[in-house]
């Protein structure tokens, strides 16, 4: 290689996403703003950003793959240049066993901080040499112009600030390893040093000279001999480090450290979970008499481990394993705990005590930002210590209805009690009694409540309320509120109220029988319909839409209304027969929308014509357009709404007491439901609704959710992940209302019924933005990251000109994310989104995404009924799909939902520039598990056939898994033996995943075939069915001795792009290449399913398992002990099977009751043989590593030889620290796609009924092995090895044919250069910042290949470019 073309690329490394792990304030001048400016580090970079703004200033990269461990800063020298427009930090740095010095300058353009921008410049002062121990703690004596690092032998070296070099270094006697040092201090005379040492004490020691002290000093200390002490000159003055107490009362490791301000105390956090504060007995500043720290509090509440503390005059700061963040008071009485963060803990938590702000970072990457109040709001301000809150006026009291004052004792059933409470406005509340009487109450002044008898609408108890508030345009100005009532005989009664002069005034009234006696369970006013329409609700399930006529809602007009007051348009029935719970409707879209007591959702047609409809038409009885069976699994829909309306769909938002919020789509040309994606608040059992701020960019989907978690009412920041507020409640089995104001988190109220007392949470302040809390760094993973890919969309492609991106990860929490990379923006990160976790929190192992689909043809395949599909008519439905695999063999598929397009249809869309990145999703699709079993053990051998009769059938339609299922691949085995395989000790995972999508141009089906290697040594190829969602077995890779750890697949197409032959190649922990023919069992299955065509059998939607109510619970076990005759019916000749193994599998039904059932045509038999189609290795190469293969890629390289031939390269790397490049080529015979000679075969085995297998079956061929097909073959062009590619295990390895790239655990990206004669050389190198990487990938960003996005993963994630001068000029312009 030419030494131009060389020097012509590069690769630069790009921002870190990952823990942080130093934190420190800037402050700043009061003329400038009240709130410091935050340095953050994570990885080797150094994070400033404007708190009070929440943004980022300015991203510097500090060291080359050297993290970040501390950060400790110098103030400006006077108070002029501190209180200046322009101030200058000395910042010291340091990670490991380096520190560099840094001059720091805040520039602010003008004096008003409103009218100016900061600037932040960070330039390089010092580099200091490195040292032999790790830097543990850094701290400036400014007296005497040095710089005191302390390091891990228990030494203090110092760097003397003007003469730039290490003035001296003093060690204690006590030579051991720590895990903390603190320094406090500002001369070398009161320097005081702490080390935890790893014998779970602390020594606390200073600097003194070499003459000995008093003899009363000395008395009784650890180190009295200063001969036992290392000696060290200083100004020509021997020093030696002078022991002043040994601290014993930890029973673990010491973990960090911190001294209070003046010196006098000293705190501790440790492995044994607790926080010790030591004082000092004297108080004296030069500490002459510091003769013993006693442990004075000692702090106890965290479940885990405590990594970091602060420690100020009247407030101390925890922080740990646990993910809390504990704020004490100096008497340890625990004053606020913030859970907010996930994963590994909370590295580092900081406290300014001048503006009270708490901030804590982690291993998330997310720093969190909150503002400590005192919980009084008339206390004075302490130094340093909490503030009062201005905004903190909350008000709480009590209340009892005037009736009920004097029964507050024993109680009969005569007496009046609550019913109901309804929140109208902050300062009116309504109150519904048993007798039937309605109460308004006006909260403006809480010692003195107004209350007013509006009405007693009958003797029967008040079962159900609902209000329709003032601001309603079609209102006069007169109307106050009109109130709906349902009582207990079956009557709805509406009120309308006008202010009066001194109390509410009841302005008409009218009631109508709606329901039989004790039948009105709910009255439902809908928001979009306005006052004339008004629906109640039974407990079947049935929804009546009533009428009120116009005359009956104008003022005075009770004695002249023509007509009846109210009647019936419609009834809407229900497929379930269960409560509906909540409604909204869109009478533009002419829908209506019902959620009922057991987590279904049902929509039905409003039509306009039954709207405009009047008492003299007939009632109408309406039946559902659609419904999704499950959508809170069978715990209750507390709410639901029609978030957004598009040109041929609507998305629905609903809330359940399964703690979900989950997310529909409505198409409104197929009139389908489907599932979108939802999101679990783990904070809150039951969330009773979502709301949004008036400043909230997420106003239609909410950004707060508000709920019940055991005996509290909370309110959950669903954007900055905390709670906003907790209120002890005794829970949600009893009356209560709430309201929100346009800040919900300044502006809300809560009302609850106790022993018959109503009492009052009212929180009510006029409020500008809300500044705290705020999420300062993007939150991420909070475990380790196994696997990460790019979503190469063409889309995405074309829109790069600045190389946007974006990068699918799963991690070890269960978790898959999608973060989006912009080097344009600041810090490069730009937005995370958490597409789910996979059932019950297994570990993510591997990752795919699958770009683009096949065509797949077939002369010999006729449609059935003459129909014809055209491809061009159904390119739409082209689904580009996930899949993530990992621990208990759970395999996920995600389907991409590009909401770009929709935007441009959007009603609401006034700037599609928007949408340009922000909403490129993926929504769950489907989930496969190995199916559960009664017993530990089972048999495997024996195959089970389901008869006509369906004596055996134990079945309930939904997905693949449920109509027939073989045997998990955990327990197959070899197929001769008969053993028994014990289901307890059952741990296996999935390794690794590689997929592809076949769409056939007559059939509406699309197929993704799905390899999944299994840590039992099994390789499986799967089908997933779509858009049925049906998974099928489809054959087994056989034999594989050893666990396959990578897996990659080659597509060969002609000029058409219909997929012609399909290769799969693997990579073992033996350390060989195994090359597998997978092309006639693609087309053979290809095949079957168009034949038999199982999606006519099977109707289906679920969602994903989330717990708490959404397994089945008692309606399943109800059902598993019906007998097996009722849960077999014949209907005409049609076999229904219900399969109860739903809930083992963790899915829950979405089919209406007529499809809760699979319709077999009569006479079929399911054969659940033992046997599955396997598949024999085409080619393998043993030993190409002498250990397990890491990491494995394939990419298509130039022609070599005929042009039948094609030619692919493959680079691999394994724990033998080599990297191998091997070149082989493809003979493949281009003829129909399918059986090829053997359709025949294919053919007349289909035409048996038994070998329909669908829902995770085995695909069942006569012969029982699948030898390779004789017309394609392999050869090796070349092998190429590189002994010592890396200095560790190789983790991750990418090529295109023309560059590789790898890195390993020795956290270093490599770039290897394919020449022409097909070797590998090195061509450049960088440090990363990601600790033991796991995973790398690569895509090119341009056509002309001029640059390239490199992504590792491991402990946190980074971008690194290779990039030619040319593309890094243009990018500079």
């Amino acid at each position: 290689m030419a030494a131009g073309e060389r020097n012509s690329w590069r690769l630069r490394t790009g921002p870190y996403l990952g823990e942080i792990s130093a934190l420190s304030f800037i402050p700043l001048s009061p003329r400038v703003s009240s709130f410091p400016l935050l340095l953050a580090g994570t990885g080797s970079e150094l994070l400033v950003y404007d708190v009070e703004s929440g943004k980022l200033i300015n991203t510097f990269q500090v060291f080359e793959g050297v993290r970040v461990h501390g950060i400790s800063l110098r103030y400006p020298d006077t108070k002029e240049d501190f209180f200046s427009s322009e101030a200058d930090y000395l910042v010291a740095v340091f990670g490991e066993r380096r520190l560099k010095l840094f001059l720091l300058r805040v520039d602010v353009g003008l004096s008003d901080r409103a009218g100016g921008e900061l600037c932040v410049r960070l330039d390089l002062v010092q580099r200091l040499p490195g040292f032999d121990h790790w830097i543990l703690d850094a701290c400036f004596l400014k007296e005497d112009e040095l710089l005191a690092m302390g390091l891990s032998d228990n030494s203090v070296a110092l760097w003397d600030l003007t003469s730039s070099s290490v003035f001296a270094r003093v060690t204690s006697s006590e030579r051991c390893l720590l895990y903390s040092m603190r320094m406090w201090g500002n001369s070398l005379k009161v320097l005081r040093v702490a080390s935890g040492t790893i014998f779970n004490k602390i020594i606390v020691w200073k600097l003194v000279p070499e003459s000995p002290p008093s003899p009363s000093i000395l008395m009784d200390q650890p180190c009295s001999n200063t001969s036992s002490c290392a000696i060290t000159q200083i100004d020509g003055r021997n020093y030696v480090a002078f022991h002043l107490n040994r601290l014993i009362g930890h029973e673990g490791s010491i973990f960090r450290m911190a001294w209070s301000s003046d010196g006098t105390k000293l705190m501790s956090v440790s492995d044994d979970r607790s926080a010790r504060i030591w004082l000092c007995c004297g108080q004296e500043q030069e500490f002459d008499n510091f003769r013993e720290f006693s442990s004075d509090v000692i702090l106890f509440g965290h479940n885990a481990r405590i990594w970091d503390c602060y420690m100020s005059h009247s407030v101390v700061i925890t922080a740990g394993e646990d993910c809390t963040c504990r704020a004490w008071g100096m008497n340890g009485n625990l004053l606020m705990v913030f859970k907010e963060h996930i994963g590994r803990g909370i590295w580092r938590c900081l406290y300014d005590p001048d503006s009270s702000l708490l901030v804590s970072a982690g291993f998330d990457s997310t720093i969190k930002v909150h503002q400590l109040y005192s919980s009084s709001s008339t206390g004075t301000r302490e130094q340093g210590g909490l503030v009062d809150d201005p905004k903190d006026q909350r008000e709480i009291f009590e209340i009892c209805a005037p009736k009920l004052t004097k029964q507050l004792g024993l109680m009969d059933s005569k007496s009046e009690y609550v019913r109901c409470l309804r929140f109208a406005r902050e300062n009116i509340l309504y109150v519904a009694t048993n007798i039937g009487y309605l109460y308004h109450a006006e909260l403006s002044i809480p010692g003195n409540v107004k209350w007013t008898e509006l009405i007693q609408v009958s003797e029967a108890q008040i079962i159900c309320i609902d209000i329709l508030s003032r601001n309603f345009s079609e209102f006069s100005l007169d109307v106050e509120e009109i109130v709906a009532i349902g009582d207990g005989k079956g009557k709805v009664t509406v009120v309308s109220l006008t202010n009066g002069d001194h109390a509410p005034k009841v302005s008409f009234s009218f009631s109508w029988s709606a329901e039989m006696e004790r039948q009105l369970l709910g009255v439902h006013w809908c928001r979009s319909l306005g006052s004339s329409y008004l629906f109640t609700s039974d407990p079947r399930g049935m929804l009546k839409l009533w009428k009120i006529n116009k005359d009956s809602l104008q003022l005075n007009s009770q004695n002249t209304t023509t007509g009846p007051s109210a009647f019936l348009l419609a009834v809407f029935t229900s497929s379930f027969r269960h409560r509906i719970m909540c409604i909204d409707a869109l009478s533009k879209e002419e829908i209506l929308i019902c959620g009922d007591k057991h987590g279904n959702i049902t929509l039905f047609p409003l039509s306009e014509e039954l709207m405009v409809a009047n008492h003299e038409d007939e009632m109408k009885n309406i039946t559902s357009l659609d419904h999704f069976k499950g959508a809170h699994g069978i715990s209750s829909v507390t709410s639901i709404y029609i978030a957004r309306s598009y040109f041929n769909h609507v998305e629905i938002q609903t809330t359940g007491a399964d703690g979900c919020i989950c997310y529909f789509k409505y198409d409104k040309t197929q009139h389908i439901v489907e599932f979108l994606g939802m999101k679990q608040v783990k904070e809150i059992s039951i969330i009773q609704s979502v709301f949004s701020s008036s400043n909230s960019e997420h106003m239609v989907l909410g950004n707060y959710a508000v709920g019940f978690t055991s005996v509290d009412f909370i309110m959950w920041d669903l954007t900055n992940e905390t709670k906003t507020i907790k209120i002890p409640c005794g829970g949600w089995r009893r009356p209560f209302s709430f309201h929100f104001g346009a800040i919900p988190e300044h502006q809300n109220c809560f009302a609850y019924l106790k022993d018959h007392i109503i009492h009052v949470h009212r929180l009510w302040v006029v409020a500008g933005e809300k500044l705290f809390p705020k999420v300062l760094h993007m939150q991420y993973h909070g475990r380790e990251i196994h696997s990460l890919c790019f979503i190469s969309l063409g889309l995405l492609s074309k829109i790069s000109k600045g190389c946007h991106s974006w990068i699918a990860t799963g991690c070890e929490d269960g978790s898959v994310r999608l973060a989006r990379y912009s080097p344009i923006e600041m810090g490069g990160w730009s937005k995370s989104i958490l597409l789910g976790e996979h059932v019950g929190g297994s570990a993510v192992r591997s990752i795919c995404f699958i770009p683009k689909a096949y065509t797949f043809r077939s002369q010999l395949h006729n449609t059935p009924n003459g129909l014809a599909y055209h491809t061009s008519a159904n390119s739409n439905e082209d689904k580009l799909l996930l899949l993530s695999v990992g621990s208990k063999q759970v395999l996920t598929s995600w389907v991409l939902r590009n909401s770009t397009a929709e935007n441009e249809n959007s009603k609401y869309s006034s700037d599609p520039s928007k949408f340009q990145f922000s909403l490129v999703s993926f929504q769950w699709l489907s989930t496969h598990m190995p199916q559960k079993f009664t017993t530990s053990q089972r048999k495997v051998a024996k195959p089970m056939e389901i008869s006509e009769e369906g004596s055996c059938s134990e079945k309930t339609s939904i997905e693949s898994d449920q109509i027939s299922r073989l045997m998990s691949s955990e327990c197959r085995k070899d197929k001769h033996d008969c053993t028994f395989v014990d289901q307890i000790d059952n741990d296996w995972r999935y390794l690794a995943v590689t997929a592809f999508l076949l769409k056939h141009v007559d059939s509406r089906c699309t197929v993704c075939f799905i390899v999944v290697a299994c840590s039992d040594a099994t390789v499986m190829l799967r089908a997933l069915l779509l858009p049925y969602r049906l998974w099928f077995d489809v054959a087994l890779l056989v034999p594989t001795k050893s666990p396959i750890l990578s897996l990659q697949h080659i597509v060969v197409t002609d000029s058409a792009q219909i997929g012609n032959a399909y290769f799969l190649i693997s990579g073992s922990t033996d350390g060989s290449i195994t090359f597998w023919d997978l092309t006639e069992a693609v087309g053979s299955f290809m095949h079957l399913v168009l034949d038999v065509q199982p999606h006519m059998f099977v109707d289906c939607q679920r969602r994903p398992r989330t717990g708490r109510g959404s397994q089945g619970g008692r309606r399943w076990r109800s059902l598993a002990n019906l007998s097996s005759e009722k849960r077999s019916r014949n209907y005409d000749g049609i076999n229904d099977v219900t399969n109860l193994n739903d809930c083992e599998n963790g899915f829950e039904t979405s089919c209406t009751s007529e499809n809760d059932r699979t319709i077999y045509p009569s006479g079929t038999k399911l054969n659940l043989a033992s046997e599955l189609h396997e598949i024999q290795p085409l080619h393998m190469l043993n030993s190409v590593h002498q250990s397990g293969i890491n990491c494995l890629h394939v990419s298509k390289m130039e022609c070599r030889g005929p042009k039948s031939e094609r030619a692919y390269c493959v680079i691999s790397g394994g724990d033998d620290q080599s990297l191998h490049l091997l070149g082989f080529s493809l003979q493949v015979e281009l003829t129909d796609q399918g059986c090829g000679h053997s359709q025949p075969t294919c053919r007349n085995h289909i035409e048996d009924a038994t070998s329909y297998h669908p829902s995770g079956s085995s695909f069942v061929r006569e012969c029982s092995n699948c030898t390779s097909n004789k017309d394609n073959k392999l050869d090796i062009l070349f092998q190429t090895k590189i002994s010592s590619a890396h200095s560790s295990a190789v983790k991750g390895a990418w090529t295109d044919g023309t560059w590789a790239f790898s890195t390993g655990l020795d956290q270093r990206i490599r770039c290897w250069k394919i020449d022409d004669s097909c070797r590998l050389s090195e061509h450049a190198s960088v440090i990363i910042s990601v600790p033991e990487p796991e995973a790398l990938d690569a895509i090119v960003c341009d056509s002309e290949r001029n640059r390239y996005q490199i992504a590792v993963a491991g402990r946190g994630m980074q971008m690194v470019e290779f990039i030619s001068s040319s593309a890094a000029d243009s990018s500079n312009l």
